[in-house]
């Protein structure tokens, strides 16, 4: 994937060029899977390939322009964004962007995203993971080997650590959509791998260190006020970061309430920003809206976790 943005809304462009330095190198490619990859029939999608999202309501998302998207997703990537030297925290993030599990927003949910997160001194690993679903995966329930991707990305950035200077204990995952159930789905299958393991890889801990939804689906039971049946909160589950706008239609606000409401009884450290008038797919981009803040309730949160230094004290 070029870093560079061949078709890009001027409001993104004017978001990026107002962030500081963000980068001292271009980002890096790492394949998950060397072979095969699990649970993968050749022949069943087509080739990969770029395509723009549909432009919708504003009673819809809250990001109406088309941005891009990848789909047909068949061999797995890391796209590495790592910071700038000066501004480096040595915390690291996974990046799952959301789309139905139909496709990736890689533009919105993806590359605007690791921009973000370099501007605050956090490596941005964006999760290329498989995309459309597969025929034997259900289209109302989330797709399984999207799981066996995360869970591996998780251990290949925590095994890089020592070569990027990433502090083993401060890799966290942040999800969008259907891109948060993901990273919600990683953060609490941590004990068993969903695929048979392979290497020595396979033999790191596949657990976040933390996680952060935004307008995450998938979690809610339907017609229950309850999470989803294939979810629960394990012990060991890190803390969690949710933002949600309250005027969503997409994916309702009651998936961040019930999985925060759960997240609480279970003693695990909870976060939960609901923001009036707001629809799906607000992204990180910066405006004039109370929303387009979150970023920065996010960054405080971080902080007070401990889970990202100050960038005054990396400059020290």
């Amino acid at each position: 994937m070029n870093r560079v943005m061949t078709i890009v809304s001027l409001t993104a462009w004017l978001w990026l060029a107002s962030l500081p330095a963000i980068a001292d190198e271009p980002p890096r490619v790492l394949e998950l899977w060397q072979g095969v990859v699990p649970d993968e029939q050749p022949g069943i999608i087509g080739t990969e390939k770029e395509v723009m999202s549909p432009t919708l309501d504003i009673k819809q998302v809250e990001v109406t322009e088309s941005t891009r998207m990848v789909t047909n997703v068949t061999r797995p990537t890391l796209t590495v964004y790592r910071p700038a030297k000066g501004k480096d925290t040595g915390t690291a993030m996974l990046i799952c962007p959301g789309g139905g599990y139909w496709n990736l927003y890689w533009e919105l949910e993806g590359e605007e995203v690791a921009a973000w997160l370099n501007s605050i001194g956090v490596t941005g690993a964006i999760l290329k993971y498989r995309v459309p679903r597969r025929p034997d995966e259900p289209k109302a329930e989330p797709a399984r080997r999207p799981l066996q991707d995360a869970q591996r990305a998780v251990s290949l950035l925590r095994s890089m650590a020592g070569e990027w200077n990433i502090k083993s204990e401060r890799i966290g995952i942040i999800g969008f959509s259907a891109g948060g159930h993901l990273a919600i789905a990683t953060a609490t299958r941590f004990e068993t791998r969903t695929y048979r393991p392979r290497d020595d890889i396979d033999k790191i801990s596949c657990r976040p260190d933390f996680v952060i939804m935004a307008y995450p689906g998938y979690l809610k039971a339907r017609d229950k006020d309850e999470l989803a049946p294939e979810l629960s909160i394990p012990k060991g589950t890190p803390p969690v970061f949710l933002v949600h706008g309250g005027d969503d239609l997409i994916s309702p606000p009651e998936h961040s309430v019930l999985m925060y409401l759960a997240l609480k009884r279970a003693g695990i450290p909870a976060e939960l920003h609901v923001y009036a008038n707001t629809a799906h797919d607000f992204g990180i981009r910066r405006g004039d809206r109370p929303f387009s803040a979150w970023t920065v309730s996010c960054a405080a949160w971080l902080r007070q976790m401990q889970y990202l230094e100050s960038i005054e004290d990396t400059q020290k």
